[in-house]
């Protein structure tokens, strides 16, 4: 026991933990990109091994992988990030259209490649108003 009540362990998993416990420096990857600092790097990588990390894991429960989708904030924004990530899926027979990358898709697999992937954008407001709906029994 280290005498953490449920809001201060509560704001150390949710808040201070991830980029920003890695990096000391900042929970935005914005601003890891930008700080240029070993720490930062060391978070970015992490981020990217976590992700990849996970995608074999999923891909190794489903017997492959189809396509791989990248959404919100970083997936969207981040060439940098999806070229890690396709870097490090590259043994699942993802190959990245750099270009494509870059440019921000909708499609940035190479052509040939046995896995798609894909930049699609988020629209949280619009989900969360149909699930509103949904639960309202208007949907």
């Amino acid at each position: 026991r280290h005498g953490l009540g449920a809001r201060e362990l509560e704001d150390l998993i949710y808040r201070r933990s991830g980029l920003l416990g890695v990096s000391g420096l900042s929970q935005d990857m914005r601003r890891l990109r930008a700080a240029g600092t070993p720490e930062a790097a060391e978070a970015i990588a992490l981020y990217a091994y976590r992700i990849v990390r996970e995608v074999g894991s999923l891909a190794a429960a489903l017997g492959g992988l189809d396509g791989i989708v990248f959404t919100a904030g970083i997936g969207e924004n981040d060439a940098a990030m999806r070229e890690a990530v396709c870097e490090g899926c590259r043994w699942l027979g993802l190959e990245l259209d750099r270009a494509r990358n870059r440019s921000g898709g909708p499609r940035i697999d190479a052509d040939g490649s046995r896995v798609a992937a894909w930049v699609i954008p988020t629209d949280e407001e619009r989900m969360i108003a149909r699930h509103t709906l949904r639960v309202l029994g208007f949907g």
